[in-house]
């Protein structure tokens, strides 16, 4: 649904999210967190690592379908690790962050760090926007009715059932991010493309040459459909909770930052299990609001931002994780009913 909300006046609005900042610098909750980063990037990157060098001491094995399993899921952790990257929550240069962006994510799992912060930064400015936000774009679901009506071709298709094949779909997603990063990379215009591009083909030609070196033809197919499914899953359900069926907003629709960032956003409960495996975006409100936020800082963060919305009457979205995905899944099946119908 689209957001229905009046807008409070501007000085209100804008005077909101200065006392909320205020609150948060006076925890120092945006103070960098060098000693934590060290520790999560070299642990990542050694399991990165430890996870090629067991696959090539396995050899030519069905064992190795254990191994793209752990492979799939050391992807999604970098995806996160380039997600922090992109956002300077690692580094407080551009430079730095960019180099180690494109290491992680071009070269180490062939996705384009330059296409995927352009994306993800018009998803932070519009979040849930149907026509501003790429995250809800009708490429293949629909997010609205509005969007169910018009949709044509494969999205017309796909719509009318589209919650029962979410997470089918999300197999292809790994696919799906490579595929979009070599043609994001075919266009003029994105800085740095020339080094993307040879990260980004260096990677293709590395891991294609490990599985079909090692491997024998089948078993190299079994492994690439195993990793790249599990990854694209894994990384699907990283985000899936945290904006799917939540309310959408519109042109005209007239937000300040603070209420556009809460109110399309959804939290997801959980102990630290939940914390390492969706790297911190179970806390997609306090990180949407405060985007360079450290990620051990978003946890400390969470009860001050609720506080706030309470005192203001902004509703606060909190699940737990199956909660957040039956939530999604019921709503792509609302949206997708004038498709059945029709």
């Amino acid at each position: 649904m689209a957001v229905a909300l009046a807008a409070k006046p501007e000085v209100r609005q804008a005077s909101d999210y200065s006392q909320l900042l205020r609150r948060i610098n006076a925890a120092r909750l945006l103070d960098r967190r060098p000693g934590y980063y060290t520790a999560r990037l070299s642990l990542v990157g050694g399991l990165f690592v430890g996870g090629w060098v067991a696959f090539f001491l396995v050899g030519d094995s069905w064992w190795q379908l254990l191994v793209a399993v752990a492979l799939a899921v050391l992807f999604a952790q970098i995806a996160l690790v380039a997600h922090d990257l992109a956002h300077r929550q690692v580094f407080r240069g551009r430079g730095a962050s960019g180099v180690a962006g494109r290491i992680a994510g071009n070269l180490a799992i062939g996705m384009s760090y330059g296409w995927w912060m352009d994306k993800h930064t018009r998803h932070h400015a519009n979040p849930n926007h149907e026509e501003l936000d790429p995250d809800v774009a009708p490429d293949i679901l629909v997010w609205s009715t509005d969007q169910a009506r018009a949709s044509r071709g494969l999205p017309r298709f796909i719509g009318r059932w589209q919650a029962y094949l979410f997470f089918p779909l999300l197999t292809l997603e790994g696919f799906n991010l490579h595929v979009s990063s070599v043609r994001a990379l075919l266009r003029p215009g994105m800085k740095g493309r020339g080094l993307e591009t040879a990260l980004l083909f260096a990677h293709f030609v590395g891991y294609l040459a490990a599985l079909f070196l090692v491997l024998s033809p089948g078993k190299a197919l079994a492994f690439l459909f195993v990793h790249q499914a599990l990854f694209g899953v894994y990384l699907g359900c990283t985000f899936a909770p945290n904006h799917k069926g939540m309310p959408t907003m519109k042109e005209g629709d007239n937000l300040d930052y603070l209420r556009r960032q809460v109110l399309t956003s959804r939290n997801v409960r959980g102990g630290w299990l939940v914390d390492a495996a969706l790297g911190g975006l179970n806390y997609q409100i306090e990180h949407h609001l405060f985007p360079n936020m450290p990620t051990p800082h978003l946890r400390r963060a969470q009860p001050i931002v609720r506080k706030f919305c309470a005192e203001r009457g902004i509703p606060y979205e909190e699940t737990g994780l199956v909660s957040s995905y039956r939530r999604a899944l019921s709503h792509l099946h609302a949206v997708g009913a004038p498709l059945r119908r029709g």
